[in-house]
């Protein structure tokens, strides 16, 4: 708790928000693949819908953090919210493909049960802002931590609003759209805290001359492209995993009710929240990059190995334990960033290496829907992510492990 006491009312306020916005994540992650199914949806255009979906994502974001810093970050994260608003407006009004295509185009909505839209990008900017170097690390760390339990329990809610609705009578397809209308609503609540934060936010290094190189990058624009080129290859192999298909792929491999996917997800993004905690003790020991790198190449590992355990207490064990190591390098990933850009750089950066994220992750959707709709290859998902990630924890060790922050320059 005495890791709170680092925090001012922005920073508490930035944390709830966070914790607000994965919760709404996680709720609807668990449903959506099912959800659009049951509306008449095939696996290829949902493999589609999800990467349009990536796709308009990073554009918006793109657009809305590479502006922060110059327009405002406040008034960016409130757009931000309004964007979540009109996808849950959307999304549990119609059963239109086209539709739904251009809400997930326009709006936000997290397929992975991860971060999406300019949200993470402009508050990472914004926590740097008021934090002190020596403490990013540990704020990060806590800020990932509140966001992994708030997956946790946004995952159980879904899968338990569903399963008790569906108790009581409720048509599957109706049990689901309750939790995407439960969306939409998160996006309101999110809107008005953002609109409650102060002035404290902002960047004081506003109308600096070499900003005009573009992206709101300069003397750190070298740097954030090739990090942000690693960080696109390591999402795209999660794309292949994320929150949404691993819950589809145990619903058909072990046929598991929504309830216990909620459950399963709970376990996993709380020990995802216990290794994130761990990561700043690491990151002060032996560095981020090596914290980053040798925690996550086991984890990945350890994914691979999920599909070929031969019963469901296996899979999800193993499951279990790759979470409890693979987001280590999340808020190490996060403080490493912030560490070697400029100050009126930090929105941009944040953005533009979560925009290359997000242009990975988008790709791999469509290419898992058609091995998802295939049983003899619905377990290769799992393979080529954690192959993918594995070349990119080597590349990432090879490439910057010489680059460190000034706190690590002792």
């Amino acid at each position: 708790m005495a890791n709170f006491l680092l925090l001012n009312r922005d920073g508490l306020l930035l944390l709830s928000t966070r914790a607000i916005r994965l919760f709404g994540y996680g709720l609807l992650s668990v449903i959506l693949v099912l959800y659009l199914t049951e509306i008449g949806l095939s696996l290829v255009q949902i493999g589609t819908l999800i990467t349009l979906t990536l796709v308009g994502d990073t554009v918006i974001s793109l657009w809305l953090t590479t502006q922060a810093d110059r327009i405002g970050r406040r008034l960016m994260l409130i757009i931000g919210s309004g964007l979540i608003i009109f996808a849950g407006i959307i999304f549990s009004a119609t059963t239109n493909f086209f539709l739904l295509l251009f809400a997930a185009i326009i709006g936000v909505i997290s397929p992975t049960g991860n971060e999406v839209g300019p949200f993470l990008s402009i508050e990472q900017a914004a926590l740097s802002q008021i934090i002190s170097d020596e403490n990013r690390t540990k704020v990060f760390a806590w800020y990932n931590l509140v966001s992994a339990f708030a997956i946790s329990l946004g995952s159980l809610a879904g899968g338990g609003i569903v399963q008790l609705l569906q108790n009581f009578g409720f048509a599957p397809i109706e049990s689901y759209r309750v939790v995407v209308i439960c969306y939409g609503l998160i996006g309101g609540i999110l809107g008005a805290v953002f609109a409650s934060l102060s002035p404290a936010i902002e960047t004081t290094q506003k109308g600096v001359p070499s900003v005009k190189i573009g992206l709101g990058l300069h003397s750190s624009q070298k740097t954030v492209f090739g990090l942000s080129a690693l960080f696109a290859l390591d999402a795209f192999g999660g794309g292949f995993i994320m929150q949404s298909i691993i819950a589809y792929w145990f619903f058909v491999k072990f046929q598991v009710e929504p309830a216990m996917l909620g459950a399963i997800f709970f376990g996993a993004n709380f020990l995802a929240g216990i290794s994130s905690l761990l990561a700043y003790r690491f990151a002060n020991r032996f560095g981020l990059i090596n914290t980053m790198v040798f925690t996550h190449l086991p984890s990945n590992v350890l994914l691979i190995l999920v599909p070929f355990m031969p019963t469901l207490n296996l899979a999800i064990i193993v499951l279990f334990l790759r979470f409890s190591i693979s987001q280590m390098d999340v808020p190490t990933r996060q403080s490493y960033l912030m560490a070697v850009v400029d100050e009126n750089e930090r929105s941009a950066a944040a953005g533009i290496a979560g925009v290359a994220r997000t242009i990975g992750a988008s790709i791999s959707p469509i290419l898992a829907g058609p091995l998802l709709a295939h049983p003899a290859l619905m377990n290769f998902p799992f393979i080529l992510s954690g192959g993918l990630k594995i070349i990119y924890d080597i590349l990432l060790y090879l490439g910057f492990i010489s680059i460190k922050p000034k706190t690590e320059k002792l």
